[in-house]
C-alpha cells in the first residue's frame, strides 16, 4: 500500500516503536534516527499545553536535521494534560501511581504535537491533535497489578490505550492514533500541505 504524499526520503525522529509501528501500518516508507533531545521532566509553570508539545516535537526534529540535511523528518510529543497540568512520561513507579491516581475516574485530553522539517528548504510546518479520555476509576488491586506489567513506561499519562491500559478507558472522542502517539490524520496533513 502506498502512503497518500509520501515524501522521497523521510526520517521519524522517535525512539517510540509505536509511532513507527503507525508509520509504517500506514504505508510509508521511512528511516528511523532516535533523536538525542533530553525532554524536560517538568514542564515550566503557566505553558500553554498545545504550544508545549509542538514545541518539543520541533525540537526533537531539530536535534537530527544537521545530520540528515536533505530528508524530510517528522517528530512528536504526546502529553497527558488535566486542568491545566500536563503529564508526560513517568519517571519511576512511583511517578506512574500518582500520574495514574490523578487521572482516574476523569476525564482528560491526550494531545500530540507534530513536526515536519526539511532542512535544504527551510520547511517549518507544526500541528497538534487533541483527543479526551473518559477513564474509569481504579483500585489500588488494580492500578498495582498494571503497575507489575510495567506496561507504564515510555508513555505520556502513565498508560497506554493500545496495551493493558485499554482496561482503564471508558470511552475516548478523537483520534485513537493520537492518544497511540501519532495522529496520523494530522500527519497526511501535514505532508499533503508540504507536497
Amino acid at each position: 500500500m502506498n502512503a497518500p504524499s509520501q515524501p522521497k526520503s523521510l526520517v521519524l525522529a522517535s525512539s517510540s516503536p509505536r509511532r513507527a509501528e503507525l508509520l509504517r501500518e500506514a504505508g510509508y516508507r521511512f528511516r528511523i534516527v532516535h533523536p538525542p533531545f533530553a525532554e524536560p521532566e517538568v514542564p515550566p509553570p503557566h505553558v500553554d499545553p498545545t504550544a508545549y508539545c509542538e514545541s518539543l516535537a520541533y525540537y526533537k526534529a531539530r536535534s537530527i536535521e544537521d545530520s540528515n540535511p536533505e530528508d524530510t523528518i517528522l517528530a512528536a510529543d504526546t502529553i497527558t494534560v488535566i486542568d491545566g497540568e500536563i503529564f508526560g512520561k513517568p519517571v519511576d513507579r512511583n511517578d506512574a501511581r500518582r500520574i495514574l491516581r490523578r487521572l482516574a475516574g476523569t476525564c482528560h485530553r491526550v494531545i500530540t504535537g507534530v513536526a515536519v522539517l526539511h532542512p535544504e528548504t527551510d520547511l517549518r510546518l507544526m500541528g497538534h491533535s487533541v483527543s479526551v479520555i473518559h477513564m474509569r476509576p481504579l483500585s489500588d488491586e488494580m492500578l498495582e497489578s498494571y503497575l507489575d506489567t510495567g506496561q507504564w513506561e515510555d508513555k505520556a499519562g502513565a498508560y497506554g490505550i493500545q496495551d493493558h491500559g485499554d482496561a482503564f478507558v471508558e470511552s475516548y472522542d478523537g483520534s485513537f492514533s493520537n492518544i497511540v502517539g501519532l495522529p496520523m490524520e494530522l500527519v497526511r496533513d501535514l505532508f499533503c500541505r508540504w507536497s
